[in-house]
Protein backbone atom coordinates (compact mmCIF):
# COMPACT_ATOMS: atom_id res chain seq x y z
CA UNK A 1 0.00 0.00 0.00
CA UNK A 2 1.70 3.23 -1.06
CA UNK A 3 2.32 5.94 1.87
CA UNK A 4 -0.23 7.55 0.37
CA UNK A 5 -3.37 5.25 0.35
CA UNK A 6 -2.10 4.38 4.15
CA UNK A 7 -3.29 8.22 4.99
CA UNK A 8 -6.27 8.41 3.53
CA UNK A 9 -7.42 5.44 4.65
CA UNK A 10 -6.16 6.80 8.23
CA UNK A 11 -8.06 9.89 8.34
CA UNK A 12 -11.23 8.18 7.16
CA UNK A 13 -11.21 5.84 10.29
CA UNK A 14 -10.42 9.09 12.36
CA UNK A 15 -13.54 10.45 10.87
CA UNK A 16 -15.44 7.36 11.52
CA UNK A 17 -14.84 7.00 15.11
CA UNK A 18 -15.40 11.08 15.85
CA UNK A 19 -18.51 10.50 13.96
CA UNK A 20 -19.78 7.49 16.10
CA UNK A 21 -18.69 9.27 19.44
CA UNK A 22 -20.46 12.51 18.34
CA UNK A 23 -23.63 10.65 17.35
CA UNK A 24 -23.41 9.15 20.75
CA UNK A 25 -22.87 11.75 22.94
CA UNK A 26 -25.88 13.63 21.23
CA UNK A 27 -28.21 10.43 21.23
CA UNK A 28 -26.89 10.65 25.37
CA UNK A 29 -27.84 14.10 25.82
CA UNK A 30 -31.19 13.69 24.05
CA UNK A 31 -32.10 10.59 26.14
CA UNK A 32 -31.48 12.40 29.15
CA UNK A 33 -33.58 15.63 28.93
CA UNK A 34 -36.33 13.52 28.27
CA UNK A 35 -36.30 12.00 31.97
CA UNK A 36 -39.04 13.21 33.91
CA UNK A 37 -37.89 15.68 36.77
CA UNK A 38 -38.46 14.76 40.14
CA UNK A 39 -42.05 16.00 41.45
CA UNK A 40 -42.34 16.85 45.33
CA UNK A 41 -43.69 15.06 47.71
CA UNK A 42 -47.30 15.53 47.88
CA UNK A 43 -48.56 17.00 51.03
CA UNK A 44 -51.68 15.37 52.76
CA UNK A 45 -54.08 18.27 52.91
CA UNK A 46 -57.16 18.14 55.92
CA UNK A 47 -60.47 17.81 54.73
CA UNK A 48 -62.77 19.07 57.95
CA UNK A 49 -65.41 16.06 57.97
CA UNK A 50 -68.91 17.90 56.41
CA UNK A 51 -67.05 20.41 54.59
CA UNK A 52 -68.49 20.45 50.93
CA UNK A 53 -66.73 24.02 50.13
CA UNK A 54 -64.99 27.04 50.70
CA UNK A 55 -63.87 30.65 48.97
CA UNK A 56 -61.21 32.68 49.87
CA UNK A 57 -58.65 32.26 52.71
CA UNK A 58 -58.55 29.28 54.37
CA UNK A 59 -56.24 29.91 57.48
CA UNK A 60 -58.98 31.54 60.80
CA UNK A 61 -59.15 34.85 61.72
CA UNK A 62 -60.80 36.61 64.46
CA UNK A 63 -62.80 39.64 64.24
CA UNK A 64 -64.86 41.87 66.39
CA UNK A 65 -67.56 40.75 65.37
CA UNK A 66 -71.15 42.50 66.76
CA UNK A 67 -74.58 40.19 67.47
CA UNK A 68 -77.48 40.44 65.85
CA UNK A 69 -80.08 37.92 64.21
CA UNK A 70 -81.61 37.40 60.45
CA UNK A 71 -85.94 35.78 59.93
CA UNK A 72 -85.80 35.31 56.41
CA UNK A 73 -88.87 34.28 55.17
CA UNK A 74 -87.96 32.13 52.24
CA UNK A 75 -87.66 32.05 48.30
CA UNK A 76 -85.01 34.57 46.97
CA UNK A 77 -82.69 35.61 49.52
CA UNK A 78 -82.63 39.64 50.51
CA UNK A 79 -79.36 41.08 49.84
CA UNK A 80 -79.97 43.23 52.05
CA UNK A 81 -80.70 41.47 55.28
CA UNK A 82 -76.82 39.47 54.37
CA UNK A 83 -75.01 42.19 54.03
CA UNK A 84 -76.37 43.44 57.51
CA UNK A 85 -74.70 40.35 57.95
CA UNK A 86 -71.71 40.85 56.89
CA UNK A 87 -71.15 44.18 58.08
CA UNK A 88 -71.13 42.72 61.59
CA UNK A 89 -68.94 40.06 60.74
CA UNK A 90 -66.25 42.28 60.52
CA UNK A 91 -64.30 41.02 58.05
CA UNK A 92 -64.45 36.89 59.65
CA UNK A 93 -65.34 33.91 58.04
CA UNK A 94 -68.56 32.91 57.33
CA UNK A 95 -70.13 29.48 57.66
CA UNK A 96 -73.27 28.08 55.97
CA UNK A 97 -75.19 25.02 58.01
CA UNK A 98 -77.33 22.88 56.38
CA UNK A 99 -78.52 19.06 56.18
CA UNK A 100 -78.96 19.03 52.27
CA UNK A 101 -77.89 20.83 49.13
CA UNK A 102 -74.60 21.77 48.00
CA UNK A 103 -72.69 25.35 48.04
CA UNK A 104 -75.00 28.05 46.65
CA UNK A 105 -74.24 30.47 48.98
CA UNK A 106 -69.97 30.06 49.28
CA UNK A 107 -69.54 32.74 45.85
CA UNK A 108 -72.65 34.33 46.19
CA UNK A 109 -72.07 35.79 49.72
CA UNK A 110 -67.73 36.01 49.10
CA UNK A 111 -68.68 38.73 46.50
CA UNK A 112 -72.01 40.38 47.95
CA UNK A 113 -69.59 43.47 49.77
CA UNK A 114 -66.71 44.39 48.50
CA UNK A 115 -64.47 47.39 48.93
CA UNK A 116 -62.24 48.27 46.38
CA UNK A 117 -62.35 44.78 44.88
CA UNK A 118 -61.82 42.83 47.81
CA UNK A 119 -64.28 40.85 49.96
CA UNK A 120 -65.31 42.15 53.20
CA UNK A 121 -65.31 38.02 54.42
CA UNK A 122 -62.09 36.29 55.06
CA UNK A 123 -64.24 33.06 53.79
CA UNK A 124 -67.27 31.52 53.54
CA UNK A 125 -67.60 27.52 53.69
CA UNK A 126 -70.73 25.22 53.64
CA UNK A 127 -70.77 22.44 56.18
CA UNK A 128 -73.55 19.48 55.27
CA UNK A 129 -74.57 18.42 58.36
CA UNK A 130 -76.63 15.12 57.82
CA UNK A 131 -75.94 12.76 60.93
CA UNK A 132 -75.85 12.73 64.04
CA UNK A 133 -72.60 11.38 64.07
CA UNK A 134 -71.18 14.18 62.22
CA UNK A 135 -73.55 16.70 64.60
CA UNK A 136 -71.08 15.13 67.63
CA UNK A 137 -68.05 15.48 65.52
CA UNK A 138 -65.40 17.43 67.83
CA UNK A 139 -63.95 19.29 64.73
CA UNK A 140 -66.97 20.41 63.28
CA UNK A 141 -68.53 21.81 66.27
CA UNK A 142 -64.93 23.82 66.84
CA UNK A 143 -65.01 24.86 62.98
CA UNK A 144 -68.47 26.22 63.95
CA UNK A 145 -67.32 28.00 67.40
CA UNK A 146 -64.75 29.75 65.06
CA UNK A 147 -66.95 31.47 62.73
CA UNK A 148 -68.03 35.19 62.83
CA UNK A 149 -71.25 34.95 60.91
CA UNK A 150 -73.14 31.90 60.65
CA UNK A 151 -76.16 31.28 58.04
CA UNK A 152 -78.75 28.40 58.53
CA UNK A 153 -80.26 27.68 54.45
CA UNK A 154 -83.47 26.19 54.20
CA UNK A 155 -84.41 22.48 53.98
CA UNK A 156 -86.58 20.97 56.43
CA UNK A 157 -86.31 21.96 59.98
CA UNK A 158 -87.22 18.36 61.08
CA UNK A 159 -83.55 17.39 59.90
CA UNK A 160 -82.34 19.97 61.59
CA UNK A 161 -84.01 19.07 64.97
CA UNK A 162 -83.48 15.08 64.32
CA UNK A 163 -79.52 15.83 63.35
CA UNK A 164 -78.35 18.50 65.11
CA UNK A 165 -80.46 18.83 68.65
CA UNK A 166 -78.82 18.29 71.80
CA UNK A 167 -75.08 17.58 70.03
CA UNK A 168 -72.30 19.53 70.03
CA UNK A 169 -73.46 21.39 66.89
CA UNK A 170 -76.57 22.81 69.58
CA UNK A 171 -73.68 23.36 71.92
CA UNK A 172 -72.01 25.52 69.27
CA UNK A 173 -74.61 27.47 67.68
CA UNK A 174 -75.21 28.59 71.59
CA UNK A 175 -71.95 29.76 72.44
CA UNK A 176 -71.67 32.18 69.31
CA UNK A 177 -74.81 33.95 70.41
CA UNK A 178 -73.80 34.13 74.09
CA UNK A 179 -70.87 33.91 74.36
CA UNK A 180 -68.82 34.96 71.19
CA UNK A 181 -71.97 37.43 69.88
CA UNK A 182 -71.68 37.20 66.30
CA UNK A 183 -74.63 37.46 63.77
CA UNK A 184 -76.36 34.92 63.00
CA UNK A 185 -79.78 34.37 61.21
CA UNK A 186 -81.43 31.65 58.74
CA UNK A 187 -84.25 31.36 56.00
CA UNK A 188 -87.12 29.07 55.83
CA UNK A 189 -86.67 25.73 57.79
CA UNK A 190 -83.32 27.82 58.71
CA UNK A 191 -85.70 30.48 60.14
CA UNK A 192 -88.03 28.24 61.81
CA UNK A 193 -85.56 26.33 64.12
CA UNK A 194 -84.85 30.26 65.27
CA UNK A 195 -86.89 30.69 68.27
CA UNK A 196 -86.90 29.23 71.66
CA UNK A 197 -90.21 27.21 70.99
CA UNK A 198 -90.32 25.71 67.55
CA UNK A 199 -92.95 23.65 65.45
CA UNK A 200 -90.71 20.58 64.18
CA UNK A 201 -92.97 19.47 60.87
CA UNK A 202 -91.74 16.15 61.70
CA UNK A 203 -94.92 14.10 61.00
CA UNK A 204 -95.73 16.60 57.47
CA UNK A 205 -96.78 20.21 56.79
CA UNK A 206 -99.82 21.74 58.91
CA UNK A 207 -102.34 23.78 57.17
CA UNK A 208 -104.18 26.96 59.09
CA UNK A 209 -107.66 24.87 58.73
CA UNK A 210 -106.17 21.87 60.12
CA UNK A 211 -104.61 23.67 63.30
CA UNK A 212 -107.66 25.78 64.02
CA UNK A 213 -110.19 22.67 63.13
CA UNK A 214 -108.14 20.69 65.63
CA UNK A 215 -105.16 22.26 67.68
CA UNK A 216 -103.77 18.95 68.70
CA UNK A 217 -103.90 17.28 64.73
CA UNK A 218 -101.09 14.83 64.75
CA UNK A 219 -98.91 17.34 62.24
CA UNK A 220 -98.96 19.78 65.48
CA UNK A 221 -95.70 18.85 66.46
CA UNK A 222 -94.16 21.27 68.80
CA UNK A 223 -90.60 21.62 71.14
CA UNK A 224 -88.70 24.02 72.74
CA UNK A 225 -84.96 24.66 73.97
CA UNK A 226 -83.36 24.22 70.69
CA UNK A 227 -81.30 27.85 70.03
CA UNK A 228 -81.31 30.19 73.10
CA UNK A 229 -81.41 34.06 71.63
CA UNK A 230 -82.00 35.89 74.57
CA UNK A 231 -84.70 38.17 72.12
CA UNK A 232 -86.47 34.84 70.82
CA UNK A 233 -87.39 33.85 74.64
CA UNK A 234 -91.22 32.68 74.59
CA UNK A 235 -91.33 32.98 70.95
CA UNK A 236 -92.06 30.63 67.53
CA UNK A 237 -91.44 31.67 64.39
CA UNK A 238 -93.30 30.62 60.74
CA UNK A 239 -92.10 31.43 57.18
CA UNK A 240 -93.72 31.66 54.06
CA UNK A 241 -96.20 33.93 55.30
CA UNK A 242 -98.02 35.27 52.27
CA UNK A 243 -99.06 31.36 51.52
CA UNK A 244 -102.35 31.76 53.73
CA UNK A 245 -102.23 28.54 55.20
CA UNK A 246 -99.50 30.28 57.82
CA UNK A 247 -101.25 32.26 59.68
CA UNK A 248 -104.33 30.31 61.61
CA UNK A 249 -101.48 27.61 62.47
CA UNK A 250 -99.47 30.27 63.64
CA UNK A 251 -102.14 31.51 65.71
CA UNK A 252 -102.59 27.82 66.80
CA UNK A 253 -98.86 27.75 67.64
CA UNK A 254 -99.40 29.82 70.37
CA UNK A 255 -102.12 28.39 72.01
CA UNK A 256 -100.69 25.31 72.32
CA UNK A 257 -97.51 26.66 73.75
CA UNK A 258 -99.54 28.62 76.41
CA UNK A 259 -101.55 25.45 77.50
CA UNK A 260 -98.98 23.16 77.41
CA UNK A 261 -95.45 24.61 77.92
CA UNK A 262 -97.23 26.96 80.23
CA UNK A 263 -96.21 30.33 78.65
CA UNK A 264 -98.26 32.83 80.00
CA UNK A 265 -97.54 35.25 76.50
CA UNK A 266 -96.56 33.50 74.19
CA UNK A 267 -95.04 35.66 71.31
CA UNK A 268 -94.56 34.71 67.60
CA UNK A 269 -92.66 36.25 64.48
CA UNK A 270 -94.36 35.20 60.84
CA UNK A 271 -92.00 36.28 57.98
CA UNK A 272 -93.15 36.32 54.27
CA UNK A 273 -91.02 35.31 51.38
CA UNK A 274 -88.13 37.86 50.01
CA UNK A 275 -88.41 39.46 53.55
CA UNK A 276 -85.92 39.53 56.29
CA UNK A 277 -86.25 40.66 60.23
CA UNK A 278 -83.05 42.14 61.08
CA UNK A 279 -82.69 42.53 65.03
CA UNK A 280 -79.78 44.18 66.33
CA UNK A 281 -77.45 43.92 69.47
CA UNK A 282 -80.17 46.11 71.56
CA UNK A 283 -83.27 43.70 70.35
CA UNK A 284 -84.49 46.35 67.84
CA UNK A 285 -86.13 45.17 64.63
CA UNK A 286 -86.31 46.44 61.52
CA UNK A 287 -87.72 44.54 57.91
CA UNK A 288 -85.88 44.49 54.78
CA UNK A 289 -87.17 42.94 51.50
CA UNK A 290 -90.32 42.95 49.66
CA UNK A 291 -93.03 41.55 52.12
CA UNK A 292 -94.10 42.13 55.25
CA UNK A 293 -93.24 40.69 58.80
CA UNK A 294 -95.16 40.24 61.90
CA UNK A 295 -94.95 40.38 65.53
CA UNK A 296 -97.70 38.73 67.51
CA UNK A 297 -98.56 38.32 71.09
CA UNK A 298 -101.26 36.63 73.46
CA UNK A 299 -102.67 39.46 75.49
CA UNK A 300 -105.40 38.33 77.28
CA UNK A 301 -104.99 34.80 78.68
CA UNK A 302 -105.51 31.52 77.63
CA UNK A 303 -107.70 29.78 75.06
CA UNK A 304 -112.00 29.20 75.90
CA UNK A 305 -111.21 25.59 74.06
CA UNK A 306 -108.21 24.40 72.70
CA UNK A 307 -108.55 20.51 72.85
CA UNK A 308 -108.24 17.51 70.90
CA UNK A 309 -110.83 16.88 67.80
CA UNK A 310 -112.30 20.34 68.93
CA UNK A 311 -112.30 23.84 66.80
CA UNK A 312 -110.28 26.23 68.44
CA UNK A 313 -111.87 28.86 70.40
CA UNK A 314 -109.62 32.22 71.36
CA UNK A 315 -111.50 34.83 71.36
CA UNK A 316 -111.04 37.07 74.54
CA UNK A 317 -112.96 40.12 73.42
CA UNK A 318 -112.17 39.71 70.11
CA UNK A 319 -108.21 40.92 71.32
CA UNK A 320 -107.06 36.99 72.16
CA UNK A 321 -103.37 38.22 69.67
CA UNK A 322 -102.15 41.68 68.74
CA UNK A 323 -100.68 41.50 65.77
CA UNK A 324 -98.04 44.25 64.63
CA UNK A 325 -97.31 44.45 61.07
CA UNK A 326 -94.35 46.19 59.61
CA UNK A 327 -93.61 46.35 55.54
CA UNK A 328 -90.45 45.70 54.43
CA UNK A 329 -87.77 47.76 52.33
CA UNK A 330 -85.51 46.09 50.10
CA UNK A 331 -82.12 48.76 50.77
CA UNK A 332 -82.87 50.49 54.11
CA UNK A 333 -85.56 48.30 55.83
CA UNK A 334 -88.32 49.88 57.51
CA UNK A 335 -90.24 50.02 61.02
CA UNK A 336 -88.80 49.69 64.41
CA UNK A 337 -90.03 46.90 66.70
CA UNK A 338 -88.59 46.25 70.33
CA UNK A 339 -88.34 42.75 70.83
CA UNK A 340 -86.46 43.07 74.68
CA UNK A 341 -90.29 44.64 75.87
CA UNK A 342 -92.17 43.57 72.90
CA UNK A 343 -93.33 46.83 71.79
CA UNK A 344 -94.01 48.48 68.72
CA UNK A 345 -92.30 51.65 67.85
CA UNK A 346 -92.48 52.51 64.05
CA UNK A 347 -93.50 52.29 60.85
CA UNK A 348 -95.86 49.45 61.32
CA UNK A 349 -99.86 48.71 62.07
CA UNK A 350 -101.32 47.01 64.65
CA UNK A 351 -104.78 44.65 64.70
CA UNK A 352 -106.21 42.02 66.88
CA UNK A 353 -106.64 38.13 65.98
CA UNK A 354 -108.88 35.92 67.19
CA UNK A 355 -110.49 32.51 66.51
CA UNK A 356 -114.40 31.56 66.51
CA UNK A 357 -114.82 28.01 66.04
CA UNK A 358 -111.74 27.00 64.18
CA UNK A 359 -112.27 30.23 61.99
CA UNK A 360 -109.41 32.82 62.11
CA UNK A 361 -110.12 36.62 62.18
CA UNK A 362 -107.79 39.64 62.21
CA UNK A 363 -109.07 43.18 62.47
Amino acid sequence: MSSDLFIKTIRKLTLAITYFSLTFTLLSCDSSSNEPSPSPTPKPVFKLPSSIGIVGDTSNVNAPSSFGTVLMGGSTDVDAAMKWMINKSKGGDVIILRSTGGTGYNQYLYDLVKVDGKSQVNSVETLLINSIELANNPKVAERIKQAEMVFIAGGDQSNYINYWKNTLVEDALNYLIATKKIPIGGTSAGCAIMGEALYTAEKGSVTSDQALTNPYNVDMTLQRDFVNNPYLKNTITDTHYNNPDRKGRHFTFLARLMKDFSIATPKGIGVEEETAVCIDENGKATVFGIGSAYFLIAKEGAPENCTTNTALNWVLNKKAVQVYTIVGNSTTGNGNFDLTNWTAVSGGTTKNMYSTNGVLTIE
